[in-house]
């Protein structure tokens, strides 16, 4: 199930605390309850990171822009992209922003069969750029204005490029209006400071971090686990060679091994 965005300083709502009579079946007597407790869900980090690579992008993410001080693309529900202050910043350090309204947040998704990507702001409507580089999210559909190239920055890790499909890019500017928010367009034909963005997404969505988690939980089994599997005790080198296999894939093949111990003892 997808989780709705949460942000920092939100309140998490209170959870009414559930006596054990409540909490077990009538008739279960008294089962532990630890035994119903769901595991903690390894895909409920909702933290913010950089992505770091073109692979890295996807999911809910925040594009910030090089301005001073930083901001960040937005949307509102008339379509309208414009750049929005980060209120979530340490010491207006790029790599640390998060946002603050869903309106600063676009998910991203390749398109189907290309390695091309789309942006769908808070209305559900796509990021696109027409041919005078001006930027909007009008529409629901997937057309060459919503499609989107994502570029790693040459010598510069970390940052990213976003060109459309005529070869623009997205850029910022200084406003020409006294104190305005700066402009952002998709009309820049090179590569530039102004064009250089940081792409901000939920760590849970990042592959790296992912593999990460997926690698903990494989390696999180008890020692009785172990042990029924096996057939008899185990030494702790045993344990933690199997514990090691399990987070490197060849646990059936330490397992077989241990038992082939097994019988080699029980018939020497």
């Amino acid at each position: 199930m997808v989780k709705p965005l949460t942000f920092k300083g939100d309140k998490k709502p209170k959870k009414r605390k559930r006596t054990e009579a409540e909490s077990v079946p009538e008739g279960e007597g008294s089962r532990e309850l630890a035994a119903t407790r769901p595991p903690e869900d390894a895909g409920d980090d909702d933290s913010w990171v950089s992505a770091e690579a073109v692979g890295d992008v996807v999911g809910p993410v925040m594009l910030v822009l090089p301005t001073e001080p930083p901001t960040c693309l937005a949307c509102d529900a008339n379509g309208k992209v414009f750049t929005d202050p980060i209120e979530n910043i340490i010491d207006a350090n790029p790599a640390t922003a998060e946002p603050h309204d869903v309106r600063q947040v676009w998910v991203a998704n390749k398109i189907y069969g290309t390695e091309n990507f789309r942006f769908k702001g808070r209305y559900g409507k796509y990021l696109a750029c027409d041919k005078y580089g001006i930027l909007s999210a009008t529409s629901e559909a997937i057309a060459p204005p919503e499609t989107w190239n994502v570029i790693a920055t040459p010598d510069t890790p970390g940052t990213f490029q976003l060109q459309t499909l005529q070869e623009t890019f997205l850029t910022t500017a200084k406003s020409n209006k006294p104190n305005g928010a700066p402009d952002v367009r998709g009309d820049a034909t090179e590569i530039s400071f102004e064009s250089t963005l940081r792409i901000r997404m939920q760590a849970r969505f990042k592959p790296k971090l992912k593999a990460s988690k997926e690698l903990k939980e494989k390696a999180k089994v008890s020692r009785k686990e172990l042990e029924e599997a096996v057939g008899r005790r185990l030494d702790e080198d045993e344990v933690q060679r199997l514990k090691r296999a399990r987070r490197e894939g060849d646990y059936h093949e330490q397992l077989l091994d241990l038992k082939s111990k097994n019988k080699h003892d029980k018939y020497g």
